[in-house]
């Protein structure tokens, strides 16, 4: 907790930007004090985008660091032998390096940076008013504190003890940078976050009002479609929230003219019109691929995601693999093509499916050849994220500025989702079925079905039907962090989807063993995966699985002001 101490006064002052024609491109120009810092628009401008570039930032939060939480559940693997074992096993300590790392970032890195600049403007405006950039970017500052606050609120806090979070604008005098306090609930964190997230709302611009230099910046639906995230995680100890989750998801639809896009692949394409900018955006990461300047601006997990050396064409990382688990979750929804009367994995795959997944002998295009899938690095998996692959597919991928030239940070020009519109969909269907409106939740589950191709559910949805969506349409997104759904699930769902949580989160995951794997075509057998077997994973449904306990330096560095839930004390 020191570093969000000694940090904070210097969130902003250490990082000046000069002023530049694309958002989060940037560069240092010295070193400004607190007293001269907001003196003009290219200011404020440079001390929001830093604290935009902490979740952007091709190495960090959502580049790699969070989704090795992802393996307590059993939709991905590791394609090489890590030191995260726990994370994967729900033994983990709180002192593994994925969660130390994302701890700093969103404390030291993220929730001060943005307390600081809504303070700082706050005090501007009481002297004089905000420029239209100030304004816009006092609002942005109080939607990223809530995005910040959000991750360490439902990974560290119960309705048992809170985490640490402190206004401060809210303290008499000024802050004075001592460790903020812990909330006596973690129901007191999601209102201080509701709280953000609405004034976020009030101040921020529509999406259209943005010119180009500008898309990606968080706008009105995307606080919205965050605030709808954060009474779902509310609903969890409060069952009236749901009402708040329809409420937003509404909204969105009827006032800010979100949607689904039409064809489910163009989610993921590199073309910025096509694949960025739809109604079914509501708030993510847009790479920018291109040359190297420094920033490589972009969530680079789509290269760690792409084959160990890729095929001696691009230095993929070989990381995060789909597992056998998904892979037969997602298949069934295939059609029976092979008159088996079965759908399953022997079927001609489901587009959502195809988008989501490459298997062996699977076709696709890869710098400009027609490749079949195949996997010859590292520990075996058989299956290697598909969704964004596209980037990969010219010859001149990289002349063409979707695939970044540093191959040391695989960036590409693809957008990252970290909320969508079919997200809060199916956020919406979870809160209909929880409040026993079991046909709205229907029609929102098939919307999203029908879109996809698939076979629309004929009676009304149930929470087996909730379950199999979220972990489907949304795997390999942050849209979704299923670990988590399933955790919340086990916890406080409904018996139905509570039971399928718990056997995700008490079993192994299992993967295809290939006999040759230098041939698509060889031939395999479904083990399980060897890189965490042991111990024997155990949800035992308290929340010394449901939370993360914090790194022991930060509690001892805070001398005991900084305490775990009851459960890991």
């Amino acid at each position: 907790m020191k570093k969000y101490i000694a940090i904070a006064i210097a969130a902003v002052c250490a990082f000046s930007l000069a002023s530049c024609d694309k958002f989060l491109d940037y560069s240092p120009q010295g070193k400004p004090t607190v007293d001269n810092y907001f003196l003009n628009d290219d200011q404020a401008n440079n001390a929001i985008d830093i604290v935009y570039y902490r979740l952007f930032e091709r190495d960090g939060m959502f580049s790699r660091d969070i989704y090795w939480e992802q393996a307590c559940a059993n939709d991905m693997v590791w394609g090489k032998t890590r030191g995260f074992n726990p994370l994967a096993t729900l033994t983990y300590t709180g002192n593994e390096s994925p969660l130390v790392d994302s701890f700093n970032r969103i404390y030291s890195y993220g929730l001060s940076r943005a307390n600081w600049i809504v303070r700082a403007l706050l005090e501007k405006q009481e002297k004089t008013p905000l420029t239209d950039v100030e304004k816009r970017v006092l609002g942005e500052a109080y939607f990223l504190r809530g995005q910040f606050h959000l991750l360490a609120a439902y990974r560290y806090g119960t309705k048992e003890l809170g985490v640490p979070f402190v206004a401060y604008e809210d303290v008499e005098g000024g802050y004075n940078y001592t460790i903020p306090p812990q909330l006596p609930t973690v129901m007191d964190n999601y209102a201080y976050i509701v709280s953000d997230l609405t004034k976020a709302e009030e101040i921020l611009p529509r999406f259209e009002s943005y010119g180009a230099a500008d898309r990606g910046r968080a706008h009105k639906a995307s606080a919205a479609a965050l605030m709808a995230k954060v009474y779902a995680y509310w609903a969890m100890w409060d069952a009236t929230k749901w009402d708040n989750v329809i409420e937003c998801v509404n909204r969105l639809e009827t006032t800010y003219g979100r949607g689904l896009v039409e064809n489910y692949p163009d989610l993921f394409a590199p073309d910025w019109q096509k694949g960025f900018w739809t109604k079914e955006y509501c708030w993510g990461i847009p790479g920018e691929g291109g040359p190297d300047h420094g920033g490589g601006g972009g969530v680079e997990l789509t290269g760690v995601m792409l084959e160990d050396k890729g095929w001696g064409k691009f230095n993929g990382w070989g990381q995060i693999k789909p597992s056998y688990d998904l892979y037969e979750e997602m298949a069934k929804d295939n059609e029976d093509t092979n008159g088996d009367g079965k759908c399953d994995v022997n079927d001609e795959k489901n587009i959502r499916l195809a988008t989501t997944i490459l298997e062996y002998n699977d076709e696709f295009q890869y710098f400009g050849e027609t490749m079949r899938f195949f996997s010859p690095q590292n520990i075996e998996a058989g299956f290697q994220c598909n969704k964004y692959m596209q980037a990969f597919a010219p010859a001149d991928c990289i002349a063409k500025g979707w695939v970044l030239d540093n191959s040391n940070y695989p960036v590409t020009r693809v957008m990252w989702p970290v909320v969508r519109f079919a997200d809060c969909l199916l956020l919406r269907a979870e809160a209909n079925l929880a409040k026993g409106n079991a046909a709205a939740a229907t029609t929102d589950i098939n919307k999203i079905r029908v879109r996809s191709h698939l076979k629309p559910l004929t009676g009304n949805a149930t929470w087996t039907d909730l379950y199999h969506e979220r972990r489907c349409e949304l795997a390999f997104e942050f849209a979704a962090d299923h670990a988590f759904d399933c955790k919340r699930w086990a916890v406080s769902g409904a018996p139905e989807i509570a039971a399928l949580a718990k056997a995700e989160l008490n079993s192994h995951p299992r993967v295809r063993k290939y006999e040759d794997r230098t041939d698509p075509l060889s031939t395999f057998v479904i083990g399980p995966y060897e890189d965490y077997m042991n111990p024997v994973k155990v949800w035992d449904g308290n929340e010394k699985c449901l939370t993360f306990p914090y790194p022991t330096d930060e509690i001892t560095k805070s001398g005991g002001a900084l305490q775990n839930v009851p459960a890991w004390r």
